[in-house]
């Protein structure tokens, strides 16, 4: 393997075959430990290589860097087991930053590694059913949100999510059914573009908004689509504003200008809903200016949601915290918690079946943007369950319990999938899925604290 580097120090390197040099040291103090876990598929010993790679860009140490990559080649596997598939793209991640390549990582040739397919809706659906990491926020979200809306004839709801409106077929074909005052009509409302992350969608929002009107249609449920047009004046449209790396806090300033009650069309005879899935980890979380009183865009967002006094503000979200300033610390926590979807995969997909790498590249995609990264180009700011409950507290809200059917929905979910999926319930009421114990994704639901019921 001979990609070119050049690493913070500026000093060329080449990613060959170190071993002359490094395990003929008797002194060297890495010696030992990567000569041991040459060849070696142990999650632990694979972390200890990550950190000391870490450690090398850190101190600026390129040589270091280029041995301990070295010999996480020897590891890595594209088609190999979990912690060989995992390794590989944090390689091509950490190869990506010593080179400075952006945004793209690369591989051996110089080329990109990541694969972005823009799918048709028939195999978004199913790359969303293919794991629950995505339909267990659905389902918990829906249920808490048909409870929030009883008695309500006309309900809107703000949807800002990374999955194209997936979510929503299964709520109108619920509401369509509501027996006791027949269905309500329904105005969803999502921004003009998207953070940009997998999965990617190859029809505009418009026509999945054409898509849901017809099967409201359907289901004789009365159906409004609406799409904020919020890109900056200084891009010309929505496309070129998320194809800017340093353009992505610009992106999130102009549509937190667009949410306002006028420009959303807010209706005080309507059910507000506010719908957040995988959303929040790309607002900023660093405050804005020097001032006490700039709160960071994550914060302003949530004031602004506030403000408008909804029904129910539901967030899902991964159950990580990778938004720490240290390279090592965001490694040590994204190997630790994403390995749970490769391993998931290997219970029920060939080592070579095309889902399975498709869905480990957008996996890769933001292990590249996390570890790869910094300042405005690093838009992966993902915090844990409990660290968003405090800042949900601290804007204002109060956490709302979810029922005892929507756990039963959500446990007959789980039944679907593979038996290491399990479900708990922590603090704030917080729904968590779980892969073999460990916490994958978690799922809230919050009320402004004003509307509180005595």
């Amino acid at each position: 393997m001979k990609t070119e580097l050049r690493g913070n120090s500026n000093t060329s390197i080449s990613l060959q075959n170190p071993s002359s040099t490094l395990f003929s040291n008797p002194q060297s103090s890495l010696s030992g430990a990567l000569n041991g876990c040459l060849g070696s598929l142990d999650g632990a010993c694979i972390e200890k290589l990550l950190l000391h790679c870490a450690s090398a860009f850190e101190h600026n140490d390129g040589t270091l860097a280029q041995q301990v990559m070295w010999v996480l080649n020897n590891v890595a596997s594209l088609v190999g087991d979990p912690n060989q598939r995992l390794t590989s793209w944090f390689l091509r991640a950490l190869i990506s930053r010593a080179s400075n390549v952006c945004p793209t990582a690369m591989n051996s040739d110089g080329g990109s590694t990541i694969w972005r397919r823009n799918m048709p809706v028939t195999e978004l659906a199913v790359y969303v059913d293919l794991i629950p990491w995505h339909r267990f926020g659905f389902c918990a979200s829906n249920s808490a949100i048909l409870k929030a809306i009883e008695g309500y004839s006309k309900v809107h709801i703000l949807d800002f999510s990374i999955t194209h409106c997936m979510q929503w077929p299964t709520l109108i074909d619920a509401l369509a059914k509501r027996a006791d005052q027949g269905p309500p009509s329904l105005r969803i409302t999502v921004p003009s573009c998207r953070p940009p992350v997998p999965p990617f969608l190859n029809v505009s929002s418009e026509e999945v908004g054409l898509r849901l009107s017809n099967f409201a249609k359907f289901r004789d449920l009365p159906f409004e689509f609406n799409v904020i047009d919020h890109s900056p004046s200084s891009f010309t449209s929505s496309d070129q504003i998320m194809s800017k790396e340093s353009s992505h806090d610009l992106y999130f300033e102009s549509l937190l200008n667009h949410l306002t009650p006028s420009m959303l069309d807010l209706r005080d005879d309507e059910a507000l809903v506010i719908n957040c899935q995988n959303w929040l980890r790309y607002l900023s979380d660093e405050q804005r200016g020097n001032s006490v009183q700039d709160s960071s865009l994550r914060d302003a967002f949530l004031c602004t949601v506030k403000g408008f006094n909804p029904c129910i503000v539901v967030v899902v979200d991964e159950d990580s915290d990778l938004s720490a300033p240290s390279l090592s610390s965001r490694i040590t926590a994204c190997f630790n918690y994403l390995w749970i979807p490769f391993d998931a995969l290997e219970t029920f997909l060939l080592k070579d079946s095309s889902q399975r790498f498709e869905y480990e590249s957008d996996i890769g995609h933001k292990i590249e943007n996390i570890i790869s990264f910094e300042g405005v180009q690093r838009i992966e700011r993902l915090e844990s369950g409990i660290k968003l409950s405090q800042r949900m507290r601290n804007a204002g809200f109060s956490s709302v319990s979810f029922c005892e059917d929507t756990v039963g929905e959500v446990r007959s979910l789980l039944e679907q999938h593979a038996s290491g999926w399990g479900m708990k319930i922590e603090e704030d009421h917080m729904l968590v899925l779980t892969w073999k114990g460990h916490n994958s994704v978690f799922s809230t639901a919050w009320v402004p604290n004003a509307s509180m019921q005595d």
